[in-house]
Protein backbone atom coordinates (compact mmCIF):
# COMPACT_ATOMS: atom_id res chain seq x y z
CA UNK A 1 0.00 0.00 0.00
CA UNK A 2 1.48 3.25 -0.78
CA UNK A 3 1.39 5.75 2.33
CA UNK A 4 0.61 9.55 2.70
CA UNK A 5 1.77 11.57 5.83
CA UNK A 6 1.23 14.99 4.70
CA UNK A 7 2.80 18.03 7.29
CA UNK A 8 0.22 19.50 9.83
CA UNK A 9 -0.79 22.62 8.97
CA UNK A 10 -3.53 23.35 11.59
CA UNK A 11 -2.22 26.15 13.91
CA UNK A 12 0.83 25.77 15.85
CA UNK A 13 -0.01 21.59 15.30
CA UNK A 14 4.11 20.33 15.79
CA UNK A 15 3.12 16.71 15.36
CA UNK A 16 3.27 14.03 12.90
CA UNK A 17 1.61 11.33 11.93
CA UNK A 18 4.20 8.66 12.15
CA UNK A 19 7.75 8.35 13.24
CA UNK A 20 10.99 7.42 11.45
CA UNK A 21 11.08 4.32 13.16
CA UNK A 22 7.47 3.35 12.61
CA UNK A 23 8.14 4.44 8.80
CA UNK A 24 10.98 2.03 8.90
CA UNK A 25 8.26 -1.07 10.32
CA UNK A 26 6.04 -0.66 7.88
CA UNK A 27 8.47 -0.20 4.94
CA UNK A 28 9.78 -3.64 6.11
CA UNK A 29 6.40 -5.10 5.24
CA UNK A 30 6.74 -3.62 1.75
CA UNK A 31 4.59 -0.64 1.73
CA UNK A 32 5.67 2.69 0.19
CA UNK A 33 6.20 5.61 2.56
CA UNK A 34 5.46 8.66 1.51
CA UNK A 35 6.75 11.87 4.01
CA UNK A 36 5.55 15.39 2.88
CA UNK A 37 9.17 17.47 2.97
CA UNK A 38 9.81 18.73 6.76
CA UNK A 39 6.40 17.35 8.20
CA UNK A 40 8.25 15.94 11.29
CA UNK A 41 10.62 18.68 11.84
CA UNK A 42 8.29 20.36 14.47
CA UNK A 43 8.34 16.76 16.46
CA UNK A 44 12.45 16.33 15.84
CA UNK A 45 12.27 14.67 13.10
CA UNK A 46 14.88 15.77 9.92
CA UNK A 47 13.78 14.72 6.35
CA UNK A 48 17.20 12.31 6.40
CA UNK A 49 15.73 10.50 8.91
CA UNK A 50 12.66 8.98 7.45
CA UNK A 51 15.53 9.11 4.15
CA UNK A 52 17.65 6.76 6.21
CA UNK A 53 13.77 4.70 7.14
CA UNK A 54 13.26 3.90 3.23
CA UNK A 55 10.83 7.11 2.73
CA UNK A 56 10.40 8.89 0.07
CA UNK A 57 10.13 12.64 0.98
CA UNK A 58 7.54 14.55 -1.37
CA UNK A 59 7.71 18.55 -1.92
CA UNK A 60 3.62 19.19 -1.75
CA UNK A 61 0.83 18.05 0.29
CA UNK A 62 -1.36 17.66 -3.28
CA UNK A 63 1.38 15.01 -4.76
CA UNK A 64 1.24 13.40 -1.25
CA UNK A 65 -2.86 12.90 -1.47
CA UNK A 66 -2.76 12.27 -4.93
CA UNK A 67 -0.41 9.14 -4.56
CA UNK A 68 -1.28 7.66 -1.11
CA UNK A 69 -3.91 5.21 -1.12
CA UNK A 70 -4.27 5.66 3.04
CA UNK A 71 -3.20 9.11 4.38
CA UNK A 72 -1.83 8.96 8.05
CA UNK A 73 -2.45 12.36 9.84
CA UNK A 74 -2.91 13.73 13.44
CA UNK A 75 -5.69 16.31 13.31
CA UNK A 76 -8.57 16.57 11.41
CA UNK A 77 -8.26 17.93 7.67
CA UNK A 78 -8.83 21.80 7.52
CA UNK A 79 -10.43 23.50 4.65
CA UNK A 80 -6.95 23.43 2.17
CA UNK A 81 -6.85 19.89 2.66
CA UNK A 82 -10.91 19.23 1.73
CA UNK A 83 -10.42 19.47 -2.25
CA UNK A 84 -7.21 17.20 -1.79
CA UNK A 85 -9.21 14.19 -0.72
CA UNK A 86 -10.82 11.89 -3.33
CA UNK A 87 -13.22 9.15 -3.39
CA UNK A 88 -11.48 5.83 -1.84
CA UNK A 89 -8.85 7.21 -0.17
CA UNK A 90 -8.29 5.92 3.45
CA UNK A 91 -8.30 8.63 5.74
CA UNK A 92 -6.45 7.27 9.22
CA UNK A 93 -6.64 10.42 12.53
CA UNK A 94 -8.48 12.17 14.72
CA UNK A 95 -11.57 13.67 13.36
CA UNK A 96 -13.77 14.37 16.24
CA UNK A 97 -17.11 14.71 14.04
CA UNK A 98 -19.21 15.15 16.19
CA UNK A 99 -18.20 19.30 16.79
CA UNK A 100 -17.56 19.97 13.35
CA UNK A 101 -20.75 19.81 10.79
CA UNK A 102 -18.50 21.45 8.00
CA UNK A 103 -15.76 18.55 8.00
CA UNK A 104 -18.46 16.25 8.25
CA UNK A 105 -20.27 17.57 5.09
CA UNK A 106 -16.89 18.05 3.21
CA UNK A 107 -15.79 13.97 4.00
CA UNK A 108 -18.90 12.65 3.28
CA UNK A 109 -18.94 14.81 -0.06
CA UNK A 110 -15.67 13.33 -0.97
CA UNK A 111 -16.79 10.19 -0.78
CA UNK A 112 -13.30 8.73 1.34
CA UNK A 113 -13.10 6.28 4.42
CA UNK A 114 -13.07 7.88 7.55
CA UNK A 115 -11.65 6.26 10.73
CA UNK A 116 -10.97 8.42 13.25
CA UNK A 117 -8.79 7.57 15.60
CA UNK A 118 -10.67 8.65 18.84
CA UNK A 119 -13.86 6.25 18.36
CA UNK A 120 -10.99 3.04 17.71
CA UNK A 121 -12.80 1.50 20.69
CA UNK A 122 -11.89 -2.57 22.32
CA UNK A 123 -13.90 -4.84 23.86
CA UNK A 124 -13.45 -3.75 27.20
CA UNK A 125 -14.42 0.14 26.05
CA UNK A 126 -11.55 1.31 26.20
CA UNK A 127 -10.20 4.27 23.37
CA UNK A 128 -6.56 2.99 22.66
CA UNK A 129 -6.03 5.83 20.07
CA UNK A 130 -6.94 8.51 22.42
CA UNK A 131 -5.58 7.73 25.35
CA UNK A 132 -2.15 8.36 24.69
CA UNK A 133 -3.26 12.14 23.97
CA UNK A 134 -5.83 12.42 26.66
CA UNK A 135 -2.91 11.60 28.93
CA UNK A 136 -0.98 14.06 27.64
CA UNK A 137 -3.89 16.89 27.54
CA UNK A 138 -4.76 15.51 31.15
CA UNK A 139 -0.98 15.94 32.31
CA UNK A 140 -1.24 19.59 30.24
CA UNK A 141 -3.60 20.84 32.02
CA UNK A 142 -2.84 21.54 35.53
CA UNK A 143 0.56 23.10 33.88
CA UNK A 144 -1.82 25.76 31.77
CA UNK A 145 -4.14 26.03 34.54
CA UNK A 146 -0.92 26.93 37.09
CA UNK A 147 0.37 29.50 34.14
CA UNK A 148 -3.12 31.07 33.57
CA UNK A 149 -3.38 31.85 37.34
CA UNK A 150 -0.93 33.84 36.99
CA UNK A 151 -1.45 37.74 37.60
CA UNK A 152 0.64 38.89 34.78
CA UNK A 153 -1.50 36.60 32.37
CA UNK A 154 -4.64 37.55 33.52
CA UNK A 155 -5.98 35.21 36.90
CA UNK A 156 -6.02 35.79 40.53
CA UNK A 157 -2.25 35.67 41.22
CA UNK A 158 -2.45 32.10 43.29
CA UNK A 159 0.53 29.86 43.02
CA UNK A 160 -1.55 26.08 42.50
CA UNK A 161 0.12 24.03 45.40
CA UNK A 162 1.01 27.20 48.20
CA UNK A 163 3.56 27.81 50.61
CA UNK A 164 3.44 26.95 53.86
CA UNK A 165 1.38 29.75 55.84
CA UNK A 166 -0.49 30.08 52.61
CA UNK A 167 -3.51 28.21 51.37
CA UNK A 168 -3.18 25.68 47.87
CA UNK A 169 -5.36 26.16 45.36
CA UNK A 170 -8.84 24.02 44.82
CA UNK A 171 -9.03 22.43 41.67
CA UNK A 172 -12.12 20.56 40.55
CA UNK A 173 -12.01 18.37 37.81
CA UNK A 174 -14.92 17.10 35.58
CA UNK A 175 -14.64 13.18 34.70
CA UNK A 176 -12.30 11.01 36.15
CA UNK A 177 -11.28 9.31 33.02
CA UNK A 178 -7.93 9.22 31.82
CA UNK A 179 -7.70 13.11 31.03
CA UNK A 180 -9.20 13.87 35.04
CA UNK A 181 -6.97 10.60 36.46
CA UNK A 182 -3.35 12.75 34.60
CA UNK A 183 -4.69 16.28 36.11
CA UNK A 184 -5.42 15.03 39.24
CA UNK A 185 -1.82 13.34 39.49
CA UNK A 186 -0.13 16.38 38.23
CA UNK A 187 -2.59 18.95 40.48
CA UNK A 188 -1.87 16.60 43.00
CA UNK A 189 1.56 16.23 43.22
CA UNK A 190 1.63 20.22 42.75
CA UNK A 191 0.08 20.55 46.10
CA UNK A 192 -3.22 21.86 45.09
CA UNK A 193 -6.35 20.84 46.89
CA UNK A 194 -8.16 18.78 44.06
CA UNK A 195 -11.98 17.13 43.49
CA UNK A 196 -12.73 14.70 40.68
CA UNK A 197 -15.79 14.55 40.02
CA UNK A 198 -17.80 11.41 37.59
CA UNK A 199 -21.12 9.68 37.43
CA UNK A 200 -19.53 6.10 37.95
CA UNK A 201 -19.66 4.84 41.37
CA UNK A 202 -17.48 2.34 40.63
CA UNK A 203 -14.72 4.80 38.94
CA UNK A 204 -14.93 6.70 42.19
CA UNK A 205 -14.33 4.28 44.72
CA UNK A 206 -10.93 2.81 42.39
CA UNK A 207 -9.70 6.87 42.41
CA UNK A 208 -10.18 7.16 46.20
CA UNK A 209 -8.30 3.94 46.89
CA UNK A 210 -5.15 4.96 44.09
CA UNK A 211 -4.99 9.02 44.82
CA UNK A 212 -3.35 10.81 47.23
CA UNK A 213 -5.02 12.49 49.92
CA UNK A 214 -5.10 15.76 48.78
CA UNK A 215 -7.76 14.00 46.25
CA UNK A 216 -11.52 14.19 47.34
CA UNK A 217 -14.13 11.88 45.04
CA UNK A 218 -17.29 13.48 44.56
CA UNK A 219 -20.66 11.96 42.39
CA UNK A 220 -20.74 14.56 39.84
CA UNK A 221 -24.49 15.73 39.18
CA UNK A 222 -25.46 20.01 38.94
CA UNK A 223 -25.84 20.49 43.07
CA UNK A 224 -22.50 19.55 43.45
CA UNK A 225 -20.49 21.54 40.54
CA UNK A 226 -22.60 24.34 41.47
CA UNK A 227 -21.06 24.26 44.85
CA UNK A 228 -17.86 23.32 44.44
CA UNK A 229 -16.94 25.76 40.89
CA UNK A 230 -17.62 28.94 43.77
CA UNK A 231 -14.50 28.06 45.76
CA UNK A 232 -12.69 26.87 42.55
CA UNK A 233 -9.58 28.46 41.54
CA UNK A 234 -9.02 25.82 38.89
CA UNK A 235 -11.31 23.95 36.70
CA UNK A 236 -10.70 21.46 34.50
CA UNK A 237 -12.94 19.44 31.86
CA UNK A 238 -12.52 16.20 31.07
CA UNK A 239 -15.57 14.56 29.80
CA UNK A 240 -15.91 12.04 26.98
CA UNK A 241 -18.45 10.58 25.10
CA UNK A 242 -16.74 8.45 22.48
CA UNK A 243 -17.65 9.86 18.89
CA UNK A 244 -20.70 12.32 19.93
CA UNK A 245 -20.53 15.91 21.55
CA UNK A 246 -19.49 16.56 25.14
CA UNK A 247 -22.25 17.87 27.77
CA UNK A 248 -22.69 21.19 28.77
CA UNK A 249 -21.78 20.60 32.54
CA UNK A 250 -20.79 24.30 33.60
CA UNK A 251 -23.51 27.19 31.78
CA UNK A 252 -22.72 30.46 31.34
CA UNK A 253 -25.04 31.38 34.36
CA UNK A 254 -23.23 29.18 36.30
CA UNK A 255 -20.13 31.09 35.97
CA UNK A 256 -21.22 34.22 37.69
CA UNK A 257 -20.54 32.33 41.02
CA UNK A 258 -17.03 31.68 40.50
CA UNK A 259 -14.23 34.01 41.31
CA UNK A 260 -12.91 36.92 39.50
CA UNK A 261 -9.24 35.58 37.78
CA UNK A 262 -10.36 31.67 38.30
CA UNK A 263 -9.10 29.67 35.20
CA UNK A 264 -10.91 26.94 33.38
CA UNK A 265 -9.32 24.47 30.88
CA UNK A 266 -11.84 23.00 28.86
CA UNK A 267 -9.69 19.63 27.52
CA UNK A 268 -13.00 18.05 25.91
CA UNK A 269 -13.41 21.58 23.57
CA UNK A 270 -12.57 19.59 20.77
CA UNK A 271 -15.63 17.55 21.41
CA UNK A 272 -17.67 20.44 21.56
CA UNK A 273 -16.57 21.32 25.11
CA UNK A 274 -17.90 20.47 28.58
CA UNK A 275 -18.59 24.27 29.51
CA UNK A 276 -21.21 26.46 27.87
CA UNK A 277 -18.76 29.90 27.33
CA UNK A 278 -15.72 27.38 25.95
CA UNK A 279 -14.98 27.65 22.07
CA UNK A 280 -11.75 26.27 20.39
CA UNK A 281 -8.57 28.44 20.60
CA UNK A 282 -5.11 27.85 19.44
CA UNK A 283 -1.18 27.94 20.76
CA UNK A 284 -1.40 31.49 19.17
CA UNK A 285 -4.28 32.94 21.07
CA UNK A 286 -4.64 30.32 23.74
CA UNK A 287 -7.01 32.35 26.08
CA UNK A 288 -10.36 34.68 26.36
CA UNK A 289 -12.32 36.06 29.24
CA UNK A 290 -15.50 35.53 30.42
CA UNK A 291 -17.57 36.92 32.95
CA UNK A 292 -14.30 37.78 35.05
CA UNK A 293 -13.61 34.05 34.43
CA UNK A 294 -10.17 32.81 32.22
CA UNK A 295 -10.59 30.54 29.43
CA UNK A 296 -8.01 28.26 27.90
CA UNK A 297 -9.61 26.07 25.40
CA UNK A 298 -6.58 24.66 22.59
CA UNK A 299 -8.06 22.09 20.60
CA UNK A 300 -4.62 19.92 19.93
CA UNK A 301 -3.20 20.61 23.39
CA UNK A 302 -0.30 17.72 22.95
CA UNK A 303 0.50 19.66 20.03
CA UNK A 304 2.50 21.87 22.53
CA UNK A 305 4.97 18.90 23.37
CA UNK A 306 5.17 17.37 19.95
CA UNK A 307 8.17 15.32 20.40
CA UNK A 308 6.60 13.31 23.31
CA UNK A 309 3.11 13.41 21.50
CA UNK A 310 4.38 12.22 18.29
CA UNK A 311 6.07 9.06 19.97
CA UNK A 312 3.31 8.18 22.48
CA UNK A 313 0.97 8.41 19.08
CA UNK A 314 2.81 6.29 16.72
CA UNK A 315 3.00 3.43 19.83
CA UNK A 316 -0.17 3.72 19.39
CA UNK A 317 -1.17 3.71 15.97
CA UNK A 318 1.15 1.85 14.41
CA UNK A 319 -0.51 -1.64 14.87
CA UNK A 320 -3.66 -0.50 13.48
CA UNK A 321 -2.25 1.36 10.31
CA UNK A 322 0.17 -1.82 9.84
CA UNK A 323 -3.36 -4.01 9.27
CA UNK A 324 -5.11 -1.36 7.34
CA UNK A 325 -1.68 -1.68 5.33
CA UNK A 326 -1.27 -5.34 5.27
CA UNK A 327 -5.05 -6.22 5.29
CA UNK A 328 -6.51 -3.81 2.76
CA UNK A 329 -9.33 -1.13 4.47
CA UNK A 330 -12.08 -3.63 4.06
CA UNK A 331 -10.39 -7.07 5.41
CA UNK A 332 -8.76 -5.12 8.16
CA UNK A 333 -12.45 -4.05 9.52
CA UNK A 334 -14.23 -6.85 8.68
CA UNK A 335 -11.41 -9.00 11.07
CA UNK A 336 -10.89 -6.29 13.84
CA UNK A 337 -13.96 -4.81 15.47
CA UNK A 338 -11.78 -2.27 16.71
CA UNK A 339 -11.21 -0.98 13.97
CA UNK A 340 -14.71 -1.32 12.58
CA UNK A 341 -15.68 1.06 15.79
CA UNK A 342 -12.86 3.07 14.47
CA UNK A 343 -14.96 4.30 10.89
CA UNK A 344 -17.26 7.15 11.31
CA UNK A 345 -17.92 7.39 6.87
CA UNK A 346 -17.52 5.26 4.11
CA UNK A 347 -18.30 6.22 0.61
CA UNK A 348 -20.35 9.40 1.77
CA UNK A 349 -22.63 7.21 4.15
CA UNK A 350 -22.24 8.25 7.97
CA UNK A 351 -21.66 4.67 9.94
CA UNK A 352 -21.13 6.14 13.46
CA UNK A 353 -24.13 6.78 15.29
CA UNK A 354 -22.95 9.78 17.46
CA UNK A 355 -21.72 11.53 14.44
CA UNK A 356 -25.07 11.22 13.03
CA UNK A 357 -27.22 11.58 16.00
CA UNK A 358 -25.08 15.24 16.35
CA UNK A 359 -26.29 16.54 12.83
CA UNK A 360 -29.59 14.61 12.68
CA UNK A 361 -28.15 12.95 9.78
CA UNK A 362 -28.67 9.48 8.58
CA UNK A 363 -26.60 6.69 10.06
CA UNK A 364 -26.24 3.30 8.32
CA UNK A 365 -24.60 0.37 9.84
CA UNK A 366 -20.88 -0.18 8.94
CA UNK A 367 -22.24 -3.88 8.09
CA UNK A 368 -23.62 -2.47 5.09
CA UNK A 369 -20.57 -1.96 3.22
CA UNK A 370 -17.97 -3.91 4.73
CA UNK A 371 -19.35 -7.59 5.65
Amino acid sequence: MIIGVPREIKSNENRVALTPSGAEILKSHRHQILIETNAGVGSGFKNQDYIDAGCEIISTPKEVFDRAEMIMKVKEPIAPEYPLIRKGQVLFTYFHFAADKILTDAIVKSGSIAIAYETVQKNDGSLPLLIPMSEVAGRMAPQEGAKYLEKTQGGRGVLLGGVPGTEASDVVILGGGIVGTNAAKIAAGLGAHVTILDVSLPRLRYLDDVMPKNVTTMMSNPYNIRKLIKRADLVIGGILIPGAKAPRLITREMLKDMKEGSVIVDVAVDQGGCIETCKPTTHENPTFVVDGVVHYCVANMPGAVPMTSTIALTNATLPYALQLANEGYERAISLNPELRAGLNVIGGHVTYKGVADAFDMKYEDSKMFIK
